[in-house]
């Protein structure tokens, strides 16, 4: 029985089009026999916002959520432009996605391939992981809190 993956695709601004749509391919090469991708997009980038206004509304969290996965490709607009001071894009679509699907660490595992020339002359053994945290700290903001109402709550100082 073949298994389905049913993904949402944000491809974003910049070069998050390019990368998302090269993932995908991936993405399919690798579940080829074992698992069939299905991919819904979804326009949300700093170019939708200027284009509609919109950003992320509380129906398209709903929408997304019924997907099992969410690709999401580089996200945000000309820094310069005064429609998109603020960090509107970065409140109103990354972190409300991190905060609406818990989205809490960022975790990026350092491998080193054998065919891949690395700027490292003689590396050896390397066991390097990057934990990014994504929804507290500077995050949050000034006095405010996360999981509100949960028994892990946590107030931000």
């Amino acid at each position: 029985m073949t298994r389905t993956i049913d993904l949402a695709v944000i491809a974003g601004d910049g070069i998050g089009p390019e990368v998302t749509a090269e993932a995908v391919k991936v993405l399919d090469a690798a579940l080829a026999e074992e698992t069939q991708l299905t991919t819904t997009a979804y326009p949300f980038s700093a170019a939708h916002y200027l284009e509609t206004g919109r950003i992320l509304e509380a129906d398209d969290l709903a929408a997304l959520a019924r997907h099992d996965a969410i690709l999401l490709g580089a996200v945000g607009g000309d820094p310069r432009d005064p429609r998109l001071a603020g960090g509107i894009i970065e409140r109103g679509l990354l972190l409300k996605l991190r905060f609406a699907f818990d989205h809490y660490v960022n975790l990026r595992p350092t491998v080193l391939h054998p065919t891949v020339q690395s700027p490292l002359a003689h590396p050896g053994d390397v066991d390097f992981v990057v934990v990014r945290e994504g929804t507290e700290g500077p995050y949050v903001g000034n006095g405010g809190s996360i999981r509100t109402g949960t028994p892990t709550r946590s107030p931000t100082r």
